[in-house]
């Protein structure tokens, strides 16, 4: 199982609606695919139908172990596709974590209890900080997707984002490493977009996707109706953005085949 934390310290900038997105792609394209949830805001699991009475366990309860990986699991509407949900109790979970042993390993050990070859792919959806719950995250995951918005100071903060990156893979994960860089809310109408995109390939090179996610009316409507956007319009351009990333995602990981052991 290839593992993915899609991250960013600056909010806005289209995150969770990639976490929603990409995992629905992926599922889409044949890929056992598992979101894990951890944003306490929750809009991950909302955009994806599941109402807070359908959270008997969540991402909390696995992180100061009071469920198994299991119990925690949700089947979402969107075959192929699970979900490990989040509720508003993540928001004091950092404060909890310091005192439990091996703080920065709790999601890690919970994901090493995941059946053999149950999923090929799993999402981490992250909160938009640095705290103890990205940390679990970037420790537990081999690879990091940055979703970086199109607008001045795209790339604001990315510094410290890379540096969080390398003391993790310094001290916890050397495998952790940048997946690539994914340009969100494009809008070729406004001459900064272009200016802004330009700027981030300079800075980053091949690391940056070639797709970009553009600015769409229905990737913005469709949380509201609880369905990812590829179920509430295929064929909108933001749909076709999605699909078209997990496509040049799943080029640059391993196959099907070798990431499902």
């Amino acid at each position: 199982m290839i593992s993915i934390a899609i991250a960013n310290q600056k909010g806005g900038v289209g995150k969770t609606t990639t976490a929603i997105n990409l995992a629905t792609a992926l599922a889409a394209t044949g890929h056992r695919t598992l979101l894990i949830d951890l944003d306490p805001q929750g809009n991950a699991s909302t955009g994806l139908g599941v109402t807070q009475r359908d959270r008997n366990f969540s991402s909390y309860h696995l992180l100061i172990g009071d469920c198994a990986l299991d119990e925690a699991v949700i089947h979402t509407q969107v075959p192929g596709l699970d979900l490990i949900a989040a509720t508003q109790d993540l928001s004091g979970a950092e404060i909890e974590l310091i005192e439990i042993e091996q703080r920065t390993h709790r999601l890690v050990n919970a994901l090493s209890h995941a059946p053999q070859g149950r999923w090929d792919v799993c999402l981490v959806d992250c909160p938009p900080s640095l705290g103890l719950l990205t940390v679990n995250a970037m420790v537990a995951v081999e690879k990091v997707l940055v979703p970086l918005q199109c607008e001045f100071f795209a790339l604001e903060g990315l510094s410290q984002l890379l540096q969080t990156i390398d003391r993790i893979r310094g001290r916890f994960n050397p495998d952790l490493s940048i997946l690539g860089v994914a340009l969100t809310m494009y809008d070729r109408r406004n001459r900064l977009t272009d200016q802004v995109a330009d700027d981030v390939r300079a800075c980053l090179g091949d690391l940056v996707f070639q797709t970009v996610i553009p600015r769409n009316v229905r990737l913005s409507e469709a949380p509201s109706h609880g369905v990812p956007a590829l179920i509430y319009d295929i064929r909108c351009p933001g749909s076709e953005a999605y699909m078209g990333l997990a496509r040049e995602l799943l080029a640059r990981l391993p196959r099907k085949e070798e990431v499902a052991a």
